[in-house]
């Protein structure tokens, strides 16, 4: 590398962290429009080389101007979305600069290693069954993908079709059970894998989102073939948990095999304090999670876990072209757990973030998030005003004022617009909510506290603009 190189790599890097020194007071949200960030960033392609320290000062100019969400910062509670621990951003600036493509252990050893050893840490931490197999998709989308691929292929098989080579056009009936509460990226899922939403057998959920296990029973009972459920552990919204030992129980019952859509809620399990809220989650047969939420590693990682190892290698890259090297024990190639060949090494920073928080480390990380949700409800205790409205079990908060919809949208509104902290509106049960989703190892007790006064600033403003102030 010449000095060119290194002084422009160098400058790179102190953009990046004066980015990361002005986390906990930038404001939150994103200021600059399309219109303003494609003024700054657009126009035609250049026609001749243009100074890398130029094109590097218009990122910074975007950041600075407005163009980037503090996402990552100390009160950004809009969508389920971790901060970046220090060490997983610096194993990311690291995996950048190997470069190695992570498809095959010929290919990046150390990275392969890391990978191998991270899976071994997760499942452990997890409590899952021993041998079970873990991939590292872009994020949970992809991790529902591979691990109901296996699902596919297991069920299947065991009823004679071998669906790699013969597809599903005329493949047995294969009946899939979801709650009505699933997250949307479970049916974008199963249809990339060739299911529609229609084709679905959907469970009722109560009042918090959760599958109401006692229908289960009668709905499988009338179900005849092949079969997968589909369970959650942290719905989006209330954060509430299916009864997954109920749910495996009942569908093992039944020959079907159960996935468990743990985005987030799969955490829990790390935690002494917490695991009991997924109790009998080691039960089911795959799992899908989150690195980059609750990990606090950078996008993106996902997680998926099979405890059918046969499967789930059957499902992804079995077969090996005639230039790629066979696979050697004790070699992981990651070909064999994900649908990606090239790949970027977006393990390194897990094993980083596992192997510097530790066991405990990370329980705190999870329990810390909890802490703050509670410490949020218990601030608006009995304030006529403002209403909570799910039961709180993990990070997850849903709250609204006024009971009203355009006063709940009025308090978001100035909260977003005001820059101290960021929170985004959903429906939940037919009224508008305010949605709190504390999931940042950045977040502390005086972040919280900040953001409470803040909360109350922009209801008092708005009722008082409404014509409800007291």
């Amino acid at each position: 590398m010449n000095h060119d190189e290194r002084a422009f790599l160098t400058h790179a890097a102190a953009q990046a962290m004066n980015y990361l020194d002005s986390l906990s007071e930038r404001h939150v949200g994103a200021t600059a429009g399309a219109d303003d960030l494609m003024k700054l960033l657009g126009g035609p392609l250049p026609g001749a080389s243009t100074a890398p320290l130029e094109t590097i000062g218009l990122l910074a100019r975007a950041a600075a101007e407005g163009g980037v969400v503090a996402s990552s910062g100390p009160r950004y509670f809009g969508y389920v979305v971790g901060g970046t621990l220090p060490v997983a951003v610096a194993a990311d600036w690291i995996a950048t600069a190997w470069d190695q493509n992570a498809g095959i252990f010929d290919l990046g050893p150390a990275v392969a290693t890391a990978e191998h050893v991270a899976a071994g840490w997760l499942v452990d931490l997890f409590g899952l069954p021993a041998g079970t197999t873990v991939g590292f998709p872009t994020g949970c989308a992809m991790a529902h993908m591979t691990a109901l691929a296996a699902a596919r292929h297991h069920v299947l098989a065991r009823a004679g079709w071998d669906v790699e080579r013969f597809g599903l056009q005329t493949a047995p009936t294969l009946n899939i059970v979801v709650g009505a509460q699933r997250h949307l990226t479970v049916d974008l899922a199963l249809r990339y894998l060739g299911f529609g939403t229609e084709q679905l057998h959907v469970v009722p959920a109560d009042a918090e989102g959760r599958l109401q296990a006692d229908e289960l029973e009668g709905l499988l009972s009338g179900l005849t073939g092949p079969t997968i459920v589909i369970a959650q552990a942290g719905d989006v919204n209330s954060g509430a948990i299916d009864p997954i030992a109920e749910i495996c129980e009942v569908a093992h019952r039944h020959d079907a095999w159960v996935h468990v859509d743990g985005a987030f809620g799969l955490w829990a399990a790390a935690s002494p304090k917490l695991r009991h809220l997924v109790a009998g989650v080691e039960r089911a047969d795959s799992w899908a999670t989150d690195a980059h939420k609750w990990l606090n590693v950078p996008y993106d990682c996902g997680l998926v876990f099979v405890a059918h190892p046969q499967a789930h290698q059957s499902a992804m890259l079995h077969t090996r072209a005639d230039y790629l090297p066979p696979g050697t024990p004790g070699e992981r190639d990651s070909i064999e757990w994900v649908p990606e060949l090239s790949r970027r090494a977006r393990s390194l920073p897990v094993w980083a973030a596992l192997r510097s928080l530790g066991r405990s480390g990370v329980a705190e990380m999870i329990e810390g998030c909890c802490d703050h949700a509670q410490r949020f409800v218990q601030a608006f205790d009995g304030e006529p005003q403002v209403e909570i409205v799910n039961e709180v079990v993990l990070n997850q908060v849903l709250v609204r004022f006024g009971d009203d919809d355009a006063i709940t949208r009025g308090v978001i509104a100035r909260l977003q617009a005001g820059g101290e902290c960021w929170f985004g509106e959903t429906v939940w049960g037919g009224r508008v909510a305010m949605r709190v989703s504390i999931t940042s190892w950045r977040t502390t007790a005086q972040d919280m506290d900040r953001t409470i006064a803040a909360i109350r600033v922009a209801l008092e403003e708005t009722l008082r603009a409404a014509g409800k102030a007291n």
